[in-house]
């Protein structure tokens, strides 16, 4: 069997990896032989279960909580990570907020939260994580972007313009670090069905309007996310960086064919 996909014995950050799209991720990266380290916020009993299951299949896992909006987190996040693991090589920043509201009614706090959780905290972890990974001469960060980068809606202004600014980010990042050895791309995920959204997606209604919009006719699960990250972390991926990778069973590209006007969205 080849070992190209293989990571073992890399070391792995993943926030938000107590549940969903961040859980997945991490069993995936250690199926493949990495370590890890999970961020989590107010969900212990998920980041240790999925510790566990870490624990069970040989690699080592350590759980580490933090709050993204609290001054000092993502310093401490890091110098914890790289205590229990020895180093970082590889970085997946999944943790975001997504707070719906009107958009007439976003206020200043409404869009500071966002801007700090999900865009700051991206670039102060990139900035504490990634120069180590150049001195070695190897390093992998993905950040789990969205599908309402590129289809926003008014409802998730906020969450949508900040995941369109991490990707520009991401990318501007990318050129400065790709000589040493380093990569950083984006994976967009579309409609993937969480333990979070499993509530609406019981709803008949809601599932079958869902999959009017996507081209694969189902919604996603955490697991369709864990192929393109275990790629784009391997050395496979080595040439690939500044990549935004759509995860969204077609939405992006077009309505599915045969969709009738105003079917999909």
């Amino acid at each position: 069997m080849s070992d190209l996909f293989s990571l073992a014995g890399r070391k792995a950050l993943v926030t938000g990896g107590g549940s969903g799209i961040g859980r997945a991720i991490a069993l995936g990266l250690a199926a493949q032989g990495a370590d890890i380290a999970i961020q989590h916020l107010g969900d212990a009993a998920g980041a240790e279960t999925v510790c566990a299951e870490i624990r069970a299949a040989g690699r080592a896992a350590f759980v580490h909580e933090c709050d993204f909006l609290q001054s000092g987190a993502i310093e401490g996040l890091v110098q914890a990570a790289v205590y229990q693991l020895g180093r970082l090589d590889i970085l997946v920043a999944n943790a975001a907020i997504e707070r719906r509201m009107d958009w007439l009614e976003v206020d200043r706090d409404h869009l500071a939260d966002h801007m700090t959780a999900n865009f700051a905290s991206l670039i102060r972890l990139c900035q504490l994580a990634t120069p180590p990974m150049a001195e070695r001469g190897w390093g992998r960060v993905v950040a789990i972007g969205s599908v309402m980068a590129s289809r926003p809606r008014a409802e998730t202004i906020a969450y949508a313009a900040m995941k369109s600014a991490q990707r520009t980010a991401i990318r501007a990042m990318a050129r400065e670090v790709a000589h040493r050895g380093v990569t950083m791309n984006v994976i967009s995920p579309g409609a993937i069905e969480t333990e979070r959204s499993a509530g609406r997606y019981a709803d008949p209604a809601f599932r079958r309007a869902v999959v009017a919009k996507i081209p694969a006719g189902r919604a996603g699960t955490p697991q369709d996310c864990v192929g393109p990250v275990v790629a784009l972390c391997s050395d496979a991926a080595s040439y690939v960086t500044g990549a935004d990778i759509p995860v969204d069973g077609g939405w992006t590209i077009g309505d599915p064919p045969g969709a009738l006007p105003g079917e999909a969205a």
